[in-house]
């Protein structure tokens, strides 16, 4: 009889339609790769060289306001440009471009060099989140913006150009890949069940446990059945709300909350900052109302077996599927030992 904790087999995610291959009797292989160097280096409150704090000049030549709390401004080397001509070029059905405006944003949660999202309080953190609902809004109120992006990449390790507490807002005319895919998905389960895929998903994954991390009155965080990463999370919010727009306020500050707790259990797994790419899926802001979307929030950190050992997309993953050792079970297991360490008296 198939084991899912000791036999090699496949996973399907059922919001890419993807499968991922599970490979649980490798957890114990030896590793002589490339070793990293930990992120343990300490920030001041404030750097003076940094061209996010308040009141220093950016490299494109800006200079921050005296802000006291979140800020946002519009990237100095955007991706995305607003005025770019929305033309498309194709020819043969195969050399096929078209033009993408957008707008780039970058939100600052604090104006304190040295903090993140584990290290801020649940009242600092309600703020950023009712900035990224604001934000939320006023881009996708636009009539040349279809879709919003709001992602965080923490760490040199995922490429973070600046340790300054901060994330993105890219704003786009099209439907960017993961989000499009999600949304073929979410809208096919809901046509031919009547019901919403993330829904059910909750459901089953509360009464189980199994994979269970985190979970407050609003807000639920697991890792996914279908998880890639090591320590691959999914946030859900328990009522099928599509935008960070539609929470209220009990919802903003459940998810102000459970972003804490779970940044801090991530930074416990190796007792070391943690690196990851952090993002929202939501619905598009096209016009449609999208009842299929169930907001919700991918955390993809790359850390494996060490703060200095990371897991790497290569070889089969790349030309075949993506595969992983330890199991989602075995990870969530993890994590949840950390967040009840956490909650102890005189943590």
């Amino acid at each position: 009889m198939l084991s899912l904790n000791e036999h090699p087999h496949r996973r399907l995610n059922p919001l890419t339609g993807e499968w991922v291959l599970v490979s649980p009797h490798r957890a114990n292989r030896p590793w002589q790769g490339m070793v990293e160097e930990p992120g343990r280096q300490s920030c001041p409150q404030y750097d003076p060289d940094c061209y996010l704090c308040p009141g220093n000049l950016r490299a494109g030549g800006a200079r921050n306001p005296q802000y006291s709390s979140t800020f946002v401004f519009d990237n100095d080397f955007a991706a995305l440009l607003p005025d770019t001509p929305c033309e498309q070029s194709n020819r043969a059905d195969i050399l096929i471009a078209a033009g993408a405006p957008g707008v780039c944003r970058v939100i600052c949660f604090s104006p304190r060099h040295d903090l993140t999202l584990a290290r801020m309080t649940t009242d600092e953190i309600n703020t950023v989140v009712n900035v990224w609902a604001e934000q939320f809004q006023d881009l996708g109120s636009r009539d040349t913006i279809n879709y919003v992006q709001i992602f965080e990449n923490r760490g040199a390790m995922m490429g973070a150009s600046n340790p300054h507490p901060h994330c993105q807002a890219w704003a786009t005319m099209h439907l960017p890949n993961e989000p499009a895919r999600e949304q073929q998905h979410l809208r096919a389960y809901a046509e031919h069940h009547s019901a919403c895929l993330l829904c059910e998903y909750l459901n089953l994954e509360v009464t189980g446990q199994s994979r269970t991390v985190l979970e407050n009155a609003e807000f639920v965080v697991v890792v996914p059945f279908w998880a890639v990463w090591p320590f691959e999370t999914l946030l859900l919010t328990k009522a099928h709300v599509g935008d960070l727009s539609e929470l209220n306020s009990s919802q903003r500050r459940g998810l102000a909350e459970i972003l804490q707790k779970l940044t801090a259990v991530y930074d416990g797994v190796f007792d070391a900052p943690f690196p990851y790419t952090m993002g929202f899926h939501q619905r598009p802001t096209d016009g449609q109302p999208h009842d299929e979307w169930h907001l919700h929030a991918h955390f993809y950190p790359p850390l494996l077996r060490s703060a200095s050992v990371r897991k790497f997309m290569v070889g089969y993953e790349m030309l075949g599927s993506p595969q992983r050792d330890i199991t989602p079970e075995a990870a969530a297991a993890r994590l949840r030992e950390i967040a009840a360490a956490q909650s102890l008296p005189g943590r």
